[in-house]
Formats: structure tokens, C-alpha cells, sequence
């Protein structure tokens, strides 16, 4: 995997550089800015781009601005947000328009070499990955708009525990519910926020749509 990364903290910078190095992951850029990053890979693009949200000139929202510039002009290529606060905005900006190969995460959670490599891996196959902290902030939220409306208060537990990233037979263990009822719950969930469910075992195209269905409740909240 070659990856290229853009943090204007030197040190933190570093470090994430020879934790990428010591695993085994190339990294073909390091990078101060997103501005640095997308003239340098212009040529030759990495299959993922790791990036700081808040980086110079403004300190704002630089690293998704970056990421959508990088997805426009290489769309193969995968990109990661970075940012030291749970910040809903602008994880909202980088998952607008139908994302594919995009991910938001707390630089809590990068330290952890495997949950990264992790991360990594799923944008480059085009998944989509939202920091769980990201998600429970939100789906804490009281007020649902009209797309949530539709579902019942036990579709909307099964929501919940989908966004922090619980697989059907751990959300069958939490709810006390069968694997048969709580995979009707997701179908049914699927169906009422309008997202194609296919049939067969679980896949990436499968967890998308679970990702999909957990963004329809981050915009919904988001928008209010």
C-alpha cells in the first residue's frame, strides 16, 4: 500500500510516518499542507491519502477541502481525515455526495497501528469509515428529522448500535433478540431510509450500505 500523508505538526507528522514505515506500509509523501500534498501527487497518486483536518493557511477545514480536491481529480484513491476533536461539520463535508473510499477519524484512535491499517485497507477498497466517537455524538441527538421518523423506536436501537459499529449478532446479544429478528429489523431499516439491501453474506458492498443508512442519520441530525 503506498500512502501519502499531510500534517503540519512535524512531530505528530513523524510519528505517524514511522508507524505506517513499521508495518510494512510505504509512505511516498509527508507533506506539511493538503496544498503541498495534492501538487506532489499530482503524477503519481498514492492509493490513500492521510490528512489533517485543521492545516495551514486557515486552520479550519484544509484537510477536507484537500480530500475532495483529491477525490475530483483521483478517484481511485483513498482518502482520511485526521483531526484531534469530534467535529460534525466537517465530517459531514467530506461524506456529501455519494462517498466512496473516504474516512474520518479521531487521532486518538490512530495509535493504535492496527485500527489504522485497518482503516487504510477498507478506504482503498472504496469503503466508507466514520470514527464511532463521530457517530455516538450524534446519535444521541433527541430530534429526528423526517426520514428517521419512519422508523420504529426498536429499528432506531438497532440503528444506534449499527453506528458504533456492531455486527448483527452482537446487536442480537445487546437487544436479546434473535439473528433472525434483528436481521429483519436491518431490512427493514434499509428499506424505510430507502437503501438497496442484497441478499447473500455480508460484503463490503454490504457494509457500505449499513454506513450508508448510519449517514442518513448523521444528516438528518446534522441538518436540524
Amino acid at each position: 500500500m503506498r500512502v501519502a500523508v499531510a500534517e503540519d505538526s512535524g512531530i505528530f507528522r513523524q510519528a505517524l510516518v514511522t508507524l505506517l514505515t513499521t508495518v510494512g506500509i510505504e509512505v511516498v509523501v509527508s507533506a506539511g499542507s493538503g496544498d503541498e500534498l495534492v501538487a506532489r501527487v499530482a503524477d503519481d497518486p498514492p492509493d490513500v491519502a492521510i490528512l489533517d483536518l485543521h492545516m495551514p493557511p486557515t486552520f479550519t477545514d484544509e484537510g477536507v477541502v484537500a480530500a475532495r480536491r483529491l477525490l475530483e481529480r483521483h478517484p481511485g484513491t483513498g482518502v482520511l481525515v485526521l483531526s484531534a476533536y469530534n467535529e460534525t461539520p466537517p465530517a459531514m463535508e467530506l461524506f456529501r455526495d455519494q462517498p466512496r473510499g473516504v474516512g474520518y477519524l479521531l487521532k486518538d484512535h490512530v495509535t493504535d497501528v492496527e485500527n489504522l491499517r485497518s482503516a487504510l485497507e477498507r478506504v482503498m477498497r472504496g469503503e466508507v469509515v466514520i470514527d464511532p466517537d463521530v457517530v455516538s455524538r450524534l446519535v444521541e441527538a433527541r430530534h429526528r428529522e423526517h426520514e428517521l421518523a419512519r422508523l420504529s423506536e426498536r429499528e432506531r436501537e438497532v440503528l444506534a448500535l449499527m453506528a458504533e459499529g456492531h455486527s448483527n449478532a452482537g446487536i442480537g446479544r445487546r437487544l436479546h433478540l434473535s439473528a433472525r429478528t434483528v436481521e429483519d429489523h436491518v431490512r427493514a431499516i434499509f428499506t424505510k431510509l430507502k437503501i438497496a439491501s442484497s441478499g447473500g453474506p455480508r460484503g463490503p458492498q454490504d457494509s457500505n450500505k449499513r454506513v450508508l443508512a448510519v449517514l442518513t442519520w448523521l444528516r438528518a441530525v446534522e441538518a436540524r
